[in-house]
């Protein structure tokens, strides 16, 4: 059964398009990621699912009820972390959990019990009288999470959640969200961050409001046009501006000491670049052809749709 449905959903902002004919489902009980640039249309996209903007067209339901005509429905059965996610720095961490059970109506009793249980969840217990602007950012996040899940929704929406967080603080709080599916709560969560991006159980790319690929991760990297070829080199920087300007016709991207190629002609570039490193002398491991990362399919499709938009 589908947690999220939408139908040709658009947003405009005068003549701009953010969000263009999104059709996608999200079944009950998985993640879902929404994956893209800024400004691709993710947070707008989250608020025309979370009933807090109305679309311009089309049609979207969430746990069942229409976004538009039952929008009130929809506020009582999901949660939601916007990428600025209102904590009151003035108040303890118990203060703001018991602030948003009093805005989503959950009755006094029962709720020292859901708060014991979200505070273990999150390993908020040791800090619960500790202010909300002490707080670290990691820790920060997972308050905000707590105080979404204080009512016990159905679907949660996460907005960039982890954007600016440390690695340790985002395993962190990944791992609290897949607790969070043995409850059968539905997760939709956007995201630039590509790694996170492969913990999905689908995903979508999304650019300039349109889905480019939809599917699990290994699904959405078979959609990638050519091969990859990888180069490891000292001196990576000028190695990836040299072979970016020679080899015009292919897409170059730079990964640290490492360099990929998208290549729909990988024995021909192979040894082209290999000649034109070695010419340069620049020393550098040889090309070899490596599987595609979320990351390389990400770079690659949003190049080939910019070559296809100059083309027109």
């Amino acid at each position: 059964m589908s947690a999220i449905r939408t139908s040709k959903l658009k947003k405009t902002f005068d003549e701009v398009v953010a969000v263009d004919d999104l059709t996608i489902t999200v079944t009950e009980g998985e993640i879902f990621g929404l994956v893209g640039p800024d400004g691709a249309g993710k947070t707008t996209t989250m608020r025309l699912l979370t009933a807090i903007m109305e679309p311009t067209s089309g049609d979207a339901w969430v746990a069942g009820f229409h976004v538009v005509k039952e929008a009130e429905a929809i506020k009582e059965r999901i949660g939601y972390m916007s990428q600025k996610f209102g904590l009151y720095p003035d108040l303890s961490v118990m203060e703001n959990i018991n602030f948003y059970a009093d805005i989503y109506g959950v009755p006094r009793k029962g709720r020292s019990k859901r708060i014991d249980e979200l505070l273990a969840f999150s390993n908020l217990t040791p800090f619960k009288q500790r202010l909300a602007g002490n707080l670290s950012g990691g820790m920060k996040q997972k308050l905000g999470l707590a105080c979404a899940l204080i009512h016990t929704p159905k679907v949660l929406f996460l907005d960039e959640p982890t954007n600016g967080v440390d690695p340790v603080s985002r395993r962190d709080f990944w791992r609290i969200l897949y607790q969070l599916l043995r409850e059968k709560v539905t997760i939709f969560v956007s995201t630039a961050y590509l790694d996170e991006a492969e913990r999905c159980n689908r995903l979508g790319l999304i650019y300039k409001g349109q889905i480019l690929a939809l599917g699990t991760p290994d699904e959405v990297k078979q959609i990638m046009p050519g091969a990859i070829l990888e180069i490891r080199v000292a001196d990576s920087r000028k190695a990836y501006q040299l072979l970016k300007k020679e080899l015009r016709e292919e897409s170059v991207g730079l990964f640290g000491e490492r360099i990929h190629i998208v290549t729909r002609d990988p024995q021909k570039v192979e040894s082209e670049a290999a000649k034109i490193l070695q010419d340069a002398g620049i020393d550098a491991s040889a090309p070899r052809p490596i599987e595609p990362s979320l990351e390389d399919v990400f770079v690659s499709v949003l190049a080939e749709q910019e070559r296809s938009e100059q083309a027109r």
